[in-house]
């Protein structure tokens, strides 16, 4: 098994059609289907199913793959850094990216990258963080960008940025919020929040468990753009990150209120500690991290303070009720 053969089974794999991936490699349907024909033979295993829609891999093609993911990415590696030499930033970057992120600046990043570096071919797709640690260890990315996880994977991480999630509710919902607002006070509020498969939902479970609440949502979407929606057309409250409230706080849809004690979730790139970060990935990387620093600090604005504590005699807190809408500052 030669590195051409290597490359053809991997773009077999993954477009799971013949046709699509001989386009991609430029060669014709033959050629790569007796080079994969070889690669069983070589093994003595099926490594494809053929069907009425393409190919899909077998548990064989499976192992094949999970194997020589990293052989490729790291001969293909080696060549971005000889052309690095010459000044030039090129090669194949493959980036995992937690909803948030995805949805909230990946086709800003994607056009800069676009833009800036003619010979970069980026790829991307989005996931849960338990997703996007996987494929990472496993070869299948690069990189991920994702919410810290609690527990370590022995993965290689650096810290992206540290991003403040807040209370978010229609802008006219009949809904009063405590000047000085707590985690606390959403205890039986109607709410609508990712799942708990979600990285997101985990951070709130645990300061839900800190403030001594139980979450009860009555709807729980994973499509952070649809939660916002929701919001913004009912009476049904939720607790996001302040990147993926932007477009409707800005649009005036959505009112945000920070917590008294700010409530924040980190986002760091993780990758393989044994494989090389290429500077095409490094470049990809800057790009998105700049692009979610600029959309936080864009969003943030959008959001309104907890009023500051009284100097002089202690007041009462009120939780949160349905009434005359707040005249928060």
């Amino acid at each position: 098994m030669d590195l051409r053969q290597m490359q053809y089974f991997l773009c077999l794999a993954e477009t799971g059609n013949v046709t699509r991936a001989a386009r991609q490699l430029n060669i014709v349907q033959p050629a790569l289907s007796m080079q994969i024909a070889k690669l069983e033979a070589e093994f003595g295993k099926k490594l494809f199913d053929r069907t009425a829609h393409g190919v899909s891999t077998t548990p064989a093609g499976e192992a094949l793959a999970r194997l020589i993911s990293p052989i490729v990415r790291d001969v293909e590696h080696a060549m971005q850094e000889m052309a690095r030499l010459d000044g030039r930033v090129s090669g194949r970057v493959v980036v995992g990216l937690i909803t948030s992120v995805a949805q909230s600046t990946l086709a800003n990043s994607s056009a800069t990258v676009a833009a800036r570096y003619p010979d970069v071919e980026f790829s991307a797709c989005e996931g849960y963080t338990e997703t996007m640690m996987d494929w990472v260890t496993t070869g299948q990315l690069d990189l991920a960008i994702i919410n810290v996880p609690r527990q370590k994977r022995g993965l290689a991480s650096q810290h992206i940025l540290d991003e403040e999630m807040v209370f978010a509710v229609r802008t006219d919902a009949p809904l009063k919020v405590p000047e000085s607002l707590g985690f606390a006070d959403l205890g039986g509020l109607d709410l609508v929040l990712p799942s708990k498969r979600h990285g997101l939902r985990a951070i709130l479970e645990a300061q839900a468990a800190e403030a001594g609440i139980e979450l009860k949502p009555r709807i729980e979407i994973d499509t952070l753009s649809a939660i916002c929606e929701v919001v913004a057309t009912t009476d049904l409250a939720t607790v996001l990150p302040t990147i993926a409230l932007h477009q409707v706080l800005a649009a005036g849809r959505v009112r945000g209120h920070r917590f008294a004690t700010p409530l924040t979730r980190s986002i760091a790139v993780v990758h393989h500690p044994r494989r090389a970060i290429s500077a095409a990935a490094h470049a990809v990387v800057e790009v998105i991290r700049q692009d979610l620093v600029d959309a936080a600090t864009s969003a943030a604005t959008f959001v309104r303070s907890p009023a500051p504590a009284p100097s002089t005699r202690r007041r009462g807190r009120s939780k949160i009720s349905r009434g005359d809408l707040a005249d928060n500052p």
